[in-house]
């Protein structure tokens, strides 16, 4: 039996600490630590398994740095100003974090020290600020970066602008990150998160719920990044016959009330590589898309690469989770997935099936929306990112 202790980023104050057993499958809550407005992407310190970062998602954007103990309990040892508004995503790169500033378009860069508390007192280095709109009127007035990406073996770090219909592509000089080019997409698809598999940047479009795939050479290459294909991360259900056919409640009964500032419309979110392996022959993708209105909730859209330029739909697995953000793979050969719903449902451990190309549920923890309120002990409030930082074999 392997048990996988998983920290659960959260639209709540807290980051909880939940672990996964595999035999017999089960989920439960270990312990929660109160860190601030949103911690809703978490990411690890590169040497110390102690410790990750956090960003809270509010108009003075923070990080936090939280050390964790032997039994999964954290701890905030420093909270610093993220260089911007709304910091949705970061990541921990070679001595320093990289962090992504939704709201105000800016990327901030800050060295770590040598040891713990990593985070300085204070940022010193000014943050960048990208430019760039789209014409969506409610969501691209500006730029929005919403991921920090490295590609596997690559110098440069790569950060999805869903404002400006752009993925940045960013270098380190001597006097610190700096953009070097970029990727141009449909205007008005919103590029919200990539991967790179064998020279090939796969993108999932959140406003136009689209799967991109372009050819991606290095920085360094005489050519450019090139649109090969494009695929829907959603096929949607048949339009009713009559009007009097539309289902009366939009969401599952156990789905609450969409909290204010939650878009309503299908968005599409996560995107997982899951390369070939032993288990799992056949390289696979796998993406997620909010706000399902039909009868079982959120989906993940799931593609075969083969060859790794032409993505095939191979599945499409209804999940029970309503506003699905982030989710992982884990596990051995990337057996498992973990995601979670903002909205309703819980936190869902799926394990992969049919040599990828379907999803199982084996286990799940209740959960409470962000938009309820009420005794929460035992259950995890709007859950939004994940990260396994312990795995115990038994």
């Amino acid at each position: 039996m392997s048990t996988y202790r998983i920290l659960v980023a959260s639209y709540s104050s807290s980051i909880y600490t939940v672990e996964f057993s595999t035999s017999p499958p089960a989920l439960r809550l270990v312990s929660s630590v109160e860190v601030g407005h949103h911690p809703s992407w978490i990411t690890p310190h590169l040497s110390d398994p102690t410790t990750v970062f956090t960003g809270l998602e509010q108009a003075d954007g923070k990080v936090a740095e939280v050390k964790y103990d032997e039994e999964g309990k954290g701890t905030v040892v420093r909270v610093l100003e993220s260089g911007g508004a709304d910091p949705c995503t970061l990541l921990a790169v070679g001595q320093g974090l990289i962090i992504g500033n939704y709201s105000s378009g800016t990327v901030q860069s800050i060295p770590l020290s040598s040891s713990s508390p990593y985070l300085p007192s204070k940022a010193t280095h000014a943050p960048i600020q990208l430019q760039g709109t789209g014409p969506h009127p409610d969501r691209q007035l500006s730029s929005h970066p919403h991921q920090v990406y490295q590609p596997p073996s690559r110098e440069e770090v790569l950060i999805p602008d869903l404002g400006a219909d752009k993925t940045w592509r960013l270098v380190k000089r001597e006097n610190g990150w700096s953009v070097a080019g970029a990727v141009d997409y449909q205007a008005g698809g919103g590029p919200r998160h990539v991967v790179v598999h064998e020279g090939t940047l796969y993108t999932v479009l959140e406003l136009s719920n689209t799967l991109a795939v372009h050819s991606f050479p290095p920085l360094s290459a005489s050519s450019q990044p090139t649109f090969i294909t494009s695929h829907p991360t959603h096929i949607p259900a048949p339009a009713p016959s009559h009007a009097s056919d539309t289902p009366k409640t939009p969401l599952s009964a156990d789905a609450p009330p969409i909290p204010p500032g939650v878009p309503l419309g299908m968005l599409a979110a996560e995107i997982l590589l899951a390369p070939a392996s032993p288990s799992f022959p056949t390289s696979h993708l796998y993406v997620s898309n909010r706000n399902d209105p039909s009868p079982g909730g959120d989906t993940i859209a799931i593609f075969a690469l083969s060859p790794p330029s032409a993505p095939t739909r191979v599945g499409e697995v209804k999940t029970g989770l309503h506003h699905v953000r982030g989710m992982i793979l884990f596990g051995p050969d990337e057996r498992y997935l973990v995601a979670g719903g903002v909205n309703g449902g819980g936190v869902r451990v799926f394990e992969r099936v049919d040599g990828g190309a379907g999803l199982r549920e084996v286990a799940r923890l209740p959960g409470l929306a962000e938009a309820q309120v009420g005794d929460a002990e035992g259950l995890v409030r709007a859950p939004t990112g994940f990260l396994v930082v312990h795995v115990n074999e038994s």
